[in-house]
């Protein structure tokens, strides 16, 4: 019996053949296509600027730099979430402040913001987790009048909206991953989006160390002017090859999205009313691009979250456990961070688990993967 992944990324020709266009163009580092890739993702987010980096990581990094967060800041974050969205934060010195979120849709809300906020609030970071749409509109409402920076971790959002908008074209700034388990991939690689000029202009430099003249604006003459380094950086660049998969995997979103979007509501239709089983599905307000289809598991249910994993997995079925509540890692235990009442994101991380969905999967699998949930023994 083959091994269902829990995901795995859509590739084909098209990025095989931008791939080897780029090899035979020699220019393999951060260059015309990674403009391209901007252009083409700003276009499609609709958001004014964008700027290729490595990594959502890094996105978010620069974000916060750019946004002139630091020390003795402090900066609303879901602890459910990867730990990169904490970690951005420790990166530049200022203090995490957990908030909870909402059950329903894993996302922290208005509510949970306005509940933690402290005399120290510069921003809040708020995520789009496993693609449901963040309630952007209301986070921005408890923030703007606070002069509160609001960033989005969109990192699993692309295909995703929010009040028929892409998410991320609200905020501030946006942090994109293109990581393999996202639906838009460039194997590694992440974006920010703003329409802030200065912001851009600033993460355009500070991905290159900080220089006045990117490497490809220095490679367009035969003797370039000197180049010089306005502040101490970092290494954050794209490539080219990266971007090339990035400009085609662009291509098919809305493909990708639709038939993502059809297995879930498969998943739903077939797990409705079996008892103690509730899957995620859309906010009132957007749509997701089921980048991670999610169950939650009451005490009614035929078995433990963990026991349906067990399950899953001696049927070759690889689930996951739920997001992980990051307060609970050790990297946070005893630090700064502050951490109030998480009730629902412990909830949620002990009791959710994530169902393989992915582009090919085929009716064999798909069969296999509910008629293993819907076996009471």
């Amino acid at each position: 019996m083959s091994r269902i992944d829990v995901m795995r990324p859509f590739l084909g020709a098209e990025e095989i053949a931008a791939v080897t266009a780029t090899l035979e163009s020699g220019w393999l580092a951060q260059g015309p296509k990674v403009a391209e890739f901007e252009a083409a993702f700003a276009a499609r987010m609709e958001a004014a600027r964008a700027v290729a980096v490595s990594s959502c990581t890094t996105a978010l990094h620069l974000a916060l730099v750019v946004a002139g967060i630091g020390a003795g800041d402090d900066v609303v974050v879901p602890s459910l979430s990867f730990v990169a969205t904490a970690n951005a934060v420790r990166y530049v010195g200022a203090r995490p402040v957990f908030a909870d979120v909402d059950r329903l849709t894993g996302n922290v809300t208005a509510d949970g913001v306005k509940r933690v906020l402290t005399p120290r609030t510069r921003a809040v970071i708020a995520v789009d987790q496993g693609g449901v749409p963040v309630d952007l509109t209301g986070i921005r409402a408890v923030c703007d009048p606070l002069d509160v920076v609001v960033i989005e971790d969109a990192a699993c959002g692309a295909g995703s909206t929010h009040r028929g908008r892409p998410v991320g074209a609200a905020a501030d700034i946006a942090a994109w991953s293109f990581h393999p388990r996202k639906i838009l991939t460039t194997g590694e690689g992440g974006m920010i989006t703003t329409a802030n000029g200065e912001w851009a202009d600033r993460a355009r430099a500070l991905r290159e160390h900080g220089t006045s003249r990117s490497a490809a604006d220095r490679h367009r003459v035969t003797l370039p002017a000197a180049e010089s380094y306005t502040e101490v950086a970092w290494n954050y660049r794209m490539t080219d090859l990266q971007a090339a998969v990035g400009v085609a995997q662009l291509g098919r979103l809305d493909d990708i999205v639709a038939r993502r979007r059809e297995l879930a509501q498969r998943y739903r239709d077939a797990l409705d009313g079996v008892a103690g089983l509730r899957c995620v599905a859309d906010p009132d307000d957007g749509t997701s691009n089921a980048q991670s289809f999610w169950v939650e598991v009451s005490e009614t249910a035929a078995r433990s979250r963990d026991g349906y994993l067990e399950a899953l997995a001696a049927e070759h079925v690889s689930a996951r456990r739920g997001i992980m509540a990051i307060h609970r890692q050790p990297a946070y235990a005893g630090s700064d961070a502050v951490i109030g009442d998480l009730a629902v994101t412990e909830h949620l991380t002990d009791s959710t688990l994530i169902l393989p969905l992915f582009h090919t999967m085929t009716e064999e699998q798909f069969e296999r993967v509910v008629r293993t949930l819907l076996a009471t023994s």
